[in-house]
């Protein structure tokens, strides 16, 4: 036999059969699978997450790292099965994360806005109180608002997304084991209209509420729980790295994570849960590249929790996907590509950062000076940072989702595209297939392509859980 026969694609023969160690581990954790059922669920969302943003995610992480993300890696070792999905609403091809949520949720599409609710009122039971019904622990875990489109399009139906007082008071009846994210303002009798106060309710109710990080480690396992760290969206991934406040009060995704599987995984009837990176969706409305691109890597260090306790476990089904494409970033060739892309390595602030902390009042010096200060020394010119500091004056005005000041988000990101080769599409949602992946039992049935709704039917049929409420 000829060496380069012999030693083909990294195998060695042996008694006829052909040994790749990493497709034999592969083949190995797919096959022990078998037809079991899935005893526990754990559906990952990054929310707005097109292509480019797992692209950009995972060379960033092989530059600065040394290694794949996690999410690719599972592509690169064979350990899961990978497709696309048809994400669109009923009144659209581009949805919005009520809508692709509630598809999900309650297995029917519906408008943009509405929360499993049909056109002409039709209530869908949503899927996490089918599996509460049926025995299960459920949660949900998220960068955003516990309130907000993605979680609520698991656990309720409600005419409209943005009703979130009322959806904070609908999770009290629900007797769900938990539940994390931002929000606090929902909750807070202080800052909701009716100033009923959510906590004591939920309290009353046997729960534990925690509004740090502390607090959530000290969380006991045997009541349930109710977690806020910040009045709205948790902050960004890139700021919080950069504050040692936030960092010691305010956990990572991937932290929240691998609480809330501790809460739950002891139950003899196993758990379903999701988990949210909803701020890569914020980022991307905002054309922020350090707030998308760290927010994602966060993200990927939440599919590492998911898939090492499903490794270990043996009964866990993992799923990642995102709910739609946002502002379709992506690398522009050009001959300082590489340079520029590595560049963002050394951000240490988001954009939101930067124009939220910029005054009316400053001169061109300071903006260029805190510009330099959070984006690595990038020297925009003077005419670049009178233009920004237009918007403070009222002279000019962008629109957009998460702007409700008006700041020049897409000025900045034109203004670093110079810098970091990175280049955005629009500031909004995109009708993009968006990515699919499964690891655990019930993943061999996942198809390559898939319509929003059949997931619904797709997660109950994987935990043999009888679609009967």
């Amino acid at each position: 036999m000829k060496r380069k026969e012999f030693l083909r694609g990294g195998a060695l023969a042996f008694g006829g059969l052909l040994l790749n160690p990493f497709r034999a581990k592969a083949n190995t954790i797919k096959e022990e699978f078998g037809s079991r059922k899935a005893k526990n669920i754990i559906f990952m969302v990054s929310d707005g997450m097109s292509s480019g943003t797992l692209n950009m995610a995972d060379l960033y992480s092989r530059r600065k790292l040394g290694k794949p993300s996690h999410w690719i890696s599972l592509y690169e070792e064979s350990l899961v099965n990978r497709g696309v999905m048809d994400m669109a609403s009923l009144n659209s091809i581009v949805t919005d994360s009520a809508a692709a949520s509630s598809s999900w949720g309650g297995g029917k599409r519906v408008n943009n806005g509405s929360l499993n609710i049909g056109p002409n009122g039709e209530e869908y039971l949503p899927i996490l109180q089918k599996f509460k019904k049926a025995g299960k622990k459920v949660g949900c875990v998220t960068t955003v608002p516990i309130t907000h489109a993605t979680p609520a399009g698991f656990c309720v139906y409600t005419k409209s997304r943005n009703s979130q007082e009322d959806i904070a008071e609908i999770y009290s009846d629900l007797g769900f084991d938990v539940m994390m994210g931002g929000g606090h303002k929902y909750f807070d009798a202080a800052q909701r209209k009716d100033k009923k106060d959510m906590y004591s309710v939920f309290r009353n109710k046997g729960y534990s509420v925690a509004r740090n990080k502390t607090e959530m480690n000290a969380a006991s396992k045997n009541k349930p729980l109710l977690a806020t760290f910040d009045v709205d969206g948790l902050p960004y991934s890139a700021d919080q790295n950069s504050s040692s406040f936030m960092k010691n009060n305010i956990p990572t995704l991937a932290e929240m994570t691998d609480k809330a599987i501790n809460q739950m995984k002891d139950h003899r009837n196993g758990f379903v849960m999701q988990v949210e990176a909803g701020k890569v969706d914020w980022a991307a409305h905002g054309n922020d590249i350090a707030g998308l691109l760290y927010d994602q890597l966060a993200f990927d260090d939440a599919v590492k929790v998911a898939i090492d306790f499903a490794k270990k476990d043996g009964n866990t089904l993992v799923i990642i996907t995102s709910d739609h494409g946002n502002a379709n970033p992506g690398l522009i060739y050009g001959k300082n590509v590489n340079s520029d892309f590595d560049r963002i390595q050394k951000f240490t602030q988001t954009n939101e950062w930067i124009l939220q902390g910029v005054n009316p009042t400053d001169s061109v010096s300071t903006i260029k000076n805190r510009i330099a200060l959070a984006n690595a020394g990038i020297n925009i010119s003077d005419d670049q940072a009178r233009e920004l500091l237009g918007y403070y004056s009222k002279a000019k005005m962008e629109d957009g989702v998460y702007n409700p000041r008006h700041l020049p988000f897409k000025l900045l990101a034109d203004i670093q595209k110079a810098y970091t080769s990175v280049g955005w599409i629009s500031m909004d949602h995109s009708a993009d297939y968006t990515e699919l992946a499964m690891f655990g039992p019930g993943s061999d049935k996942m198809k390559p392509f898939m319509k929003n709704t059949d997931m619904h039917t797709f997660l109950l049929k994987a935990a043999e859980v009888e679609n009967k409420f």
